[in-house]
C-alpha cells in the first residue's frame, strides 16, 4: 500500500499507534450489492489519480458472461441481487477479525424515482420487501454460524438525497412528495417492516 500511495498515506506516530489498538468497539457494514474484482498490473510509477485508482482492479458484475445476480431497482450506480454476499462478508469478518461486534449499518434497495407514477403504484414496492428479506435470511443464517450481528439498519426510513445521483434515487420506506410540501406517505415496504419487527413475520 505505502509502495503505491507512497505520501499520501499517512503514518501514525507511536502514541497514536496505542492509542487506537484494541480501540474498536464495534465494526459497521453497509452492503447493497457485490461485484467482481480481478487484478491488473501495478504501475509503481503511475502518478497519483485517486484512492480508486490505487487499488488497480477491474471492477465487472459478470464472470464467464454470467451476471453475479439479477440487476435490481434503477439507480445511477448498477446494483445486482447478491444476498449471499452480505453473509460471505459477515463470515469473513468473523474468521479475519477475531468475530467482532458487527451492525449492519446500511441494507437497502433503490428505485429510480418517476413522479409521473401514480402514487399508489409509487408506493407498491414488492422489490424492496424481497430484497430485504434475502438480506435478513442470510444475515441469520450467519448469526447461526456464530457471527456476533447486534444490529441492523435498513438504509432508508424516508427517501433522501443521495451523493451524485441526487433525488433520482428512492431507498426510503416512507415516500417523499417533493412536489407537495415533502408529504411523506408509508410505502408497502414499510407497513411490512413493522408487522415484521411486531410480529416475527
Amino acid at each position: 500500500m505505502r509502495m503505491i500511495a507512497k505520501d499520501r498515506l499517512p503514518k501514525f506516530t507511536p502514541k497514536e499507534k496505542k492509542l487506537v489498538k484494541g480501540s474498536v468497539d464495534f465494526m459497521g457494514l453497509n452492503y447493497y450489492t457485490a461485484i467482481f474484482a480481478k487484478s491488473i498490473p501495478v504501475d509503481f510509477h503511475a502518478s497519483p489519480v485517486s484512492s480508486t485508482a490505487d487499488v488497480f482492479i477491474n471492477l465487472t458484475a459478470e464472470r464467464n458472461g454470467v451476471l453475479i445476480g439479477p440487476p435490481m431497482g434503477g439507480s445511477e450506480t448498477s446494483y445486482y441481487l447478491y444476498p449471499k454476499g452480505v453473509q460471505k462478508l459477515l463470515e469473513y469478518m468473523k474468521r479475519e477479525f477475531k468475530n467482532p461486534a458487527i451492525y449492519i449499518t446500511e441494507n437497502g434497495l433503490s428505485e429510480t424515482r418517476n413522479d409521473s407514477l401514480p402514487l399508489k403504484v409509487q408506493l407498491n414496492d414488492p422489490s424492496r420487501i424481497d430484497y430485504t428479506v434475502q438480506h435478513l435470511y442470510r444475515i441469520r443464517k450467519a448469526i447461526k454460524n456464530g457471527v456476533n450481528v447486534k444490529g441492523y439498519f435498513y438504509w432508508s426510513l424516508l427517501d433522501g438525497f443521495e451523493w451524485i445521483a441526487g433525488y433520482i434515487n428512492r431507498f426510503g420506506l416512507y415516500h417523499i412528495d417533493y412536489n407537495n410540501n415533502l408529504t411523506r406517505t408509508p410505502k408497502d415496504s414499510a407497513k411490512w417492516f413493522k408487522r415484521f419487527l411486531k410480529h416475527h413475520e
